[in-house]
């Protein structure tokens, strides 16, 4: 019997040596949970034996448990970086075509070619679908869905009126050049260029070139400007003239136009369909004695949004924003947490999946009930400590040097016996 007591303490050991090679092999592994080896002894009795005079028969490996104590949390650049400080998992979905849901503490999450946002092993991130206000709209696992950033944002809103504001120089000399030619800058005293948008929502720059024309001299107290306003090659014309006049009184107030000046339709370079805008020159626009200045403009198109950035809250509602201002919400990160998380089935690259010990899952939203705070821009590393696992490692190397012992001992014993001569 001591044999099979020895062989028995021996394989214990060695089943120890492998979990504590496994947990050493994984300390760099991002969200991996260390294991313990549990042991029990083996014992067989019976009624008529003395409860003084049972022997053991040796040990037996209980169970190999899982370890879910938080591992480091480390800093990071990248926004879609996630760690759970406390209890919760991510959900994740390795294909998105089935109903299999795979768990991890592993929150290195990037973009693939798709716009998903998945781990390195290429499992989709779940999240609760929200509304315009960031409200989850739905709950449960089967109404997750996986997290994926939009291109754009918004509609093209295509330019038909534009403002400005003005300054103007009342000490502006009349351009050396009378004729005007937005190619000799002898012709017109200054210019102001502002964005407008075609019907397909791309940008164009729209020019309007300013030249004084009348000087204040004798019984003439006001003073006209001209404003000649261009989208690329395209002049802006109103009833055939490309010429907007702009009046000033002694005071310097603009008394004309009292209103916007509406172009004739163009077609654009970049736009199959006309388009009309119109100028609108503020009637607070002045001429004074102090240098020119762009006061506002304005212009009321709006170019569809592309993708700038995402962020993601400490609540885990994930936002997207857009180079048109807008901000969009697109979900909120998904936790799971269970009853006996180390009942949970290995699966590889930091996956588990639920059992009949670990339960079913409890879902919710970090900072909630049972669940920890989300972290972003963070990873959480392996629980592994080296230092314990080495001890550990060098103990269970002892336990096998000493039932290796006690099995050529054994040996040696039984080699004696039969040794014996009558």
């Amino acid at each position: 019997m001591s044999f099979y007591t020895s062989l028995s303490g021996l394989q214990a050991s060695q089943t120890e040596m492998s979990s504590i090679s496994h947990n050493l092999a994984n300390v760099s592994t991002n969200g991996f949970k260390k294991s313990r080896t549990e042991f029990a002894d083996v014992i067989a009795s019976s009624v008529s034996l003395s409860p003084t005079q049972m022997i053991g028969s040796g040990t037996v490996v209980k169970g190999n448990r899982q370890q879910f104590g938080q591992g480091n949390l480390i800093q990071s650049s990248n926004s879609l970086d996630l760690a759970v400080s406390g209890d919760g998992f991510f959900a994740v979905k390795s294909d998105m075509n089935s109903q299999r849901v795979s768990f991890t503490r592993n929150g290195g999450f990037q973009v693939d070619n798709d716009r998903y946002v998945v781990d390195s092993a290429g499992g989709h991130l779940q999240v609760y679908p929200v509304d315009g206000s960031g409200a989850v709209v739905a709950t449960g696992l089967d109404s997750a869905v996986s997290l994926r950033l939009p291109q754009t944002s918004g509609t093209a809103v295509p330019t038909t009126a534009t403002s400005l504001t003005l300054q103007l120089n009342a000490n502006t000399a009349v351009p050396a050049t009378a004729t005007f030619d937005r190619f000799d800058p002898t012709s017109y005293n200054q210019s102001v260029q502002n964005t407008v948008y075609d019907s397909n929502g791309n940008a164009l720059t729209m020019v309007t070139y300013l030249a004084r024309e009348t000087v204040p001299s004798g019984s003439v107290t006001s003073s006209d400007w001209a404003a000649y306003s261009y989208i690329g090659d395209q002049p802006l014309e109103s009833g055939g003239s490309n010429k907007v006049t702009l009046t000033f009184d002694s005071s310097g107030a603009m008394t004309a136009p009292t209103s916007a000046t509406t172009f004739d339709p163009v077609t654009l370079s970049t736009s199959k369909s006309e388009q009309q805008l119109s100028l609108l020159i503020g009637a607070t626009s002045t001429q004074l004695s102090a240098p020119f200045n762009v006061v506002e403009k304005g212009q009321n198109g709006k170019a569809v949004g592309q993708l700038e950035g995402v962020t993601i809250g400490d609540d885990g509602l994930v936002k997207a924003s857009f180079s048109n201002g807008e901000t969009k919400a697109l979900g909120q990160v998904m936790l799971a947490n269970f009853s006996s998380p180390e009942g949970l089935r290995q699966q590889g690259n930091s996956y588990w999946t639920a059992t009949g010990i670990s339960g079913d899952p409890v879902l919710g939203t970090a900072n909630s009930n049972g669940f920890g705070k989300l972290m972003t821009s963070t990873i959480e590393r392996s629980n592994v400590d080296i230092t314990e696992e080495l001890v550990g490692l060098i103990a269970a190397q002892r336990n096998f040097q000493a039932n290796a012992k006690a099995l050529d001992t054994a040996s040696q014993v039984s080699q004696t016996i039969f040794n014996i001569r009558s």
